[in-house]
């Protein structure tokens, strides 16, 4: 028998990043008590001018190769890359910030055991073949899944659909993938990295039934807004990879963004909103209620779904 799905997903209110403190070191020295043997005791055992800077460039010069090797280097082997498209890619103004934290033993063990099997980083060199990944399945991208409660359960309760599912956040590919292996759904796979290059570089046009977007981060600072995720540049990319009819389904609790999300999509040629009124829909039953989403709803706040279709 399966073992029953947690509901909950990840914090719909919560984005804090988790960002690693290097500890102090105390570098001062005394200079009383400095050896005698010490160069700065001995001028004629110091490197001068141009050696000392040489010297200099070539112990940054490794450490700076050291860093290099340490982020290329999977924390896991056979596990999802660190930096999956590399360099062959061009830089730009990421939609996402990757957040680092703990890896739990059972979330270790599913990224090793399972994501040969399930797992796919998205370095931009090949084109997927859907059909053949999912075994003819209609697929449905879901980019950002957080812990990936949610998304199991969706799984479970839809086994026709195909959902290849997009995030940065290591732990919740582990957690994801142990979900998925532990309820038996063969019609998930974990993607990791970039969803731009993921929809750029490696899916066939019309080759997407859906997509969903749930809570992306709403870069709530006025500087930030160009960081959002749904612009109409994104709307263009995803256009051409959804078939006619296909569901664009995004939700969030941030009215702002929920507000932009309404404005792009409804000035798009190409999507068209199923509300008769044009606004915003009541969350269908498919979209599982988190128990964050549900704790943010106690407190009053509101989570707005939007329903477009691809025409």
């Amino acid at each position: 028998m399966s073992e029953p799905l947690n509901p909950s997903a990840r914090p719909a209110t919560d984005r804090s990043v988790d960002s690693a403190t290097r500890p102090a070191t105390d570098r001062s020295v005394d200079s009383a008590t400095r050896p005698a043997t010490d160069s700065a005791a001995d001028p004629s055992a110091a490197p001068h001018g141009e050696a000392a800077a040489g010297i200099t460039d070539d112990l940054r010069a490794a450490a700076l190769e050291r860093q290099r090797r340490l982020r290329q280097e999977p924390r896991f082997p056979g596990g999802p890359a660190v930096d999956p498209a590399g360099s062959h890619h061009e830089r730009r103004i990421r939609s996402f910030q990757p957040r680092r934290s703990r890896v739990t033993p059972g979330q270790e063990e599913a990224l090793v055991r399972l994501w040969p099997r399930w797992g796919l980083d998205i370095d931009g060199r090949l084109v997927i073949d859907l059909p053949e990944m999912f075994d003819g399945l209609p697929v449905v991208l879901e980019i950002g899944f957080g812990m990936g409660e949610a998304t199991a359960q969706m799984a479970a309760d839809d086994p026709g659909t195909g959902i290849l599912a997009v995030d940065v956040h290591t732990p919740g590919q582990g957690n994801l993938l142990g979900l998925a292996d532990r309820n038996g759904l063969s019609n998930v796979r974990v993607a990791n990295g970039d969803a731009i290059i993921l929809l750029r570089e490696m899916l066939k046009p019309e080759s997407l039934d859906g997509l969903r977007v749930y809570f992306p981060d709403p870069w709530p600072k006025k500087r930030h807004h160009k960081r959002r995720l749904i612009q109409p540049e994104f709307l263009d990319l995803v256009a051409q990879r959804l078939k006619p009819g296909a569901l664009v389904h995004c939700a969030t609790d941030w009215e702002p963004y929920a507000e932009q999300m309404l404005e792009v999509l409804t000035a798009h040629p190409l999507f068209e909103n199923t509300r008769p009124d044009g606004g915003y829909a009541p969350r269908p039953a498919f979209r599982p209620l988190t128990r964050f989403e549900g704790q943010g709803l106690d407190k009053g706040h509101v989570v707005h779904d939007l329903l477009f279709t691809r025409r």
